[in-house]
């Protein structure tokens, strides 16, 4: 199975991973046709492990290598295709979906002029003003849910399923 990795804190923060140090760091796992997209912590492989197991396996191993804490989302194509369809600007990540009352507190941020929808694991955010006009951040949508998420723009996201189609 393929699979991208989105991993959260990594080349944000003072947390500066390179690119060829985070592949070694994937290979070291026993995963396959390991390539990085980007350098904000993307990360294509393949694995025929189940992606929970995974998560918990790369997270486990990040945390000794790197000394801290890397929050990691997988998705497969299917999934990602289906996230990269969606008409919205970002796509933050959860590990798993959100209880009703989380929804809730998420919604309840939503500025008079972006749209904030949560579907299965994905928070879904159009934003009608420049983001760094927007009252919401990663952060604040991470406190509401009550969960690690990780946010990437759907360029990102879209150009990404097309590398697993």
């Amino acid at each position: 199975m393929r699979y991208v990795a989105f991993l959260r804190a990594i080349n944000v923060g003072g947390h500066v991973v390179k690119m060829d140090r985070l592949r070694t760091l994937f290979e070291e796992l026993g995963l396959a046709k390991v390539e990085t997209f980007i350098a904000s912590g993307n990360v294509l492989f393949d694995s025929r492990a189940a992606a929970t197991t995974l998560e918990t396996r790369i997270e486990k191993h990040l945390r000794a290598a790197l000394g801290y804490e890397v929050a990691t989302f997988l998705r497969t194509g299917a999934e990602l295709a289906a996230v990269g369809e969606r008409d919205v600007n970002y796509v933050g990540f959860l590990r798993s979906e959100p209880s009703a009352s989380a929804r809730e507190k998420l919604l309840a941020l939503k500025p008079p002029d972006d749209d904030l929808t949560v579907e299965g694991r994905e928070v879904y955010w159009m934003i009608r003003t420049r983001i760094s006009d927007s009252p919401l951040n990663n952060a604040r949508l991470e406190k509401a849910l009550g969960m690690p998420m990780t946010m990437r723009n759907m360029n990102t996201v879209r150009k990404l399923a097309a590398k697993l189609a």
